[in-house]
């Protein structure tokens, strides 16, 4: 990767850290009333995988969705005004953290129910596919979703009809607190691509680079071949499934010794770009320009008015809106 690449690619993930790093010192201050599932740690895989994919391509993701949000959109304004609950917000302070969009800059949907865009993604790219777009649309969800019966009915009609698209498992090895050897009888990922006839690939999901290189090579083998593809990335999760704390002392997982060494795809990304000859004081820039934006953006939040009383019933039902008294 270039050291222009490289440094862009670093500016998003940092921007990623820094925003879900503000959502932690701010939230207990009980302004932000939605739940958040943080995701320090994935910062590297939907950044990279965005990275990689043609600009064009369109997005479905689940409710750790932060870092697929701000990839999609660079937009901390109306991804805090969400936060917030503010009329400014991505979905107008209703879709609160679980639920974000943006669907001018390609990301369609999220949804706090697990495995629940992966067949909608599919019908997404059915249309492309129909419709002869030839653009890409990619689905990304936790290992959670991989044992629900969507998961395996998708595969198999994206396998059937050769769609376009890309699903990208996000792999904690957990399910809340569930750990993988207590819910699957199964352990197939490659296998399992290769039973569906998917193009397929895996890796370090902590490292940025590492994903976006596979992530290209998938893509390539699936224009080339027309078919499906599947990505497999590791990853850990540094704080608790919902909240903005750790929580090592509730006995279900133990904190790994080299966790900021092997997990933390900020200093791995940081390293790679001091290698590539990047100054170390224009990374100093790149972060203070990051957190001043992430400053602002929650300042402009917070003043920001929230949704009047009608807007309960927009966006929402497919018949009139209900009169509010």
């Amino acid at each position: 990767m270039k050291p222009a690449e490289l440094e862009a690619l670093y500016a998003r993930v940092l921007l990623v850290r820094l925003s879900e790093k503000q959502i932690m010192k701010e939230y207990f201050q009980d302004e932000m009333k939605t739940p958040v599932h943080l995701g320090i740690g994935a910062e590297g895989i939907a950044t990279g995988v965005h990275f990689a994919a043609p600009q064009d391509s369109l997005y479905f993701g689940t409710y750790r969705n932060h870092s697929l949000f701000l990839a999609c959109s660079d937009d901390t304004d109306s991804f805090f005004a969400e936060m917030y609950g503010k009329m400014s917000g991505c979905g107008k302070g209703k879709a609160g953290s679980m639920h974000m969009s943006s669907p001018e800059h390609g990301l369609l949907a999220t949804s706090a129910v697990v495995a629940t865009t992966i067949p909608v993604a599919a019908g997404s790219a059915l249309a492309v596919q129909y419709k002869g777009t030839g653009q890409m649309v990619i689905c990304q969800f936790g290992d959670g979703a991989v044992e629900e019966g969507a998961f395996f009915e998708t595969l198999n009609f994206a396998s059937l009809k050769k769609l376009p698209l890309l699903l990208v498992c996000e792999d904690n090895e957990l399910a809340i607190h569930s750990t993988r050897v207590e819910r699957k009888g199964f352990d197939f990922f490659s296998e399992i691509a290769k039973t569906f006839n998917f193009e397929y690939g895996d890796g370090d999901g902590s490292d940025a680079v590492q994903v976006a290189e596979k992530t290209q090579d998938v893509i390539q083998r699936m224009k080339k071949s027309g078919k499906p593809g599947f990505l497999h990335f590791k990853y850990y999760r540094f704080l608790e499934h919902v909240g903005p704390l750790e929580d090592f002392d509730k006995g279900y997982r133990q904190k790994p010794a080299d966790l900021i060494e092997r997990w933390d795809p900020v200093p791995k990304l940081y390293k790679k770009c001091l290698a590539a000859g990047i100054n170390e004081n224009r990374l100093k820039e790149i972060e203070s320009q990051a957190q001043a934006r992430v400053e602002a953006s929650v300042k402009k939040a917070k003043q920001s008015p929230f949704p009047k009383a009608e807007e309960l019933y927009t966006d929402v039902w497919a018949g009139p809106a209900p009169e509010v008294h």
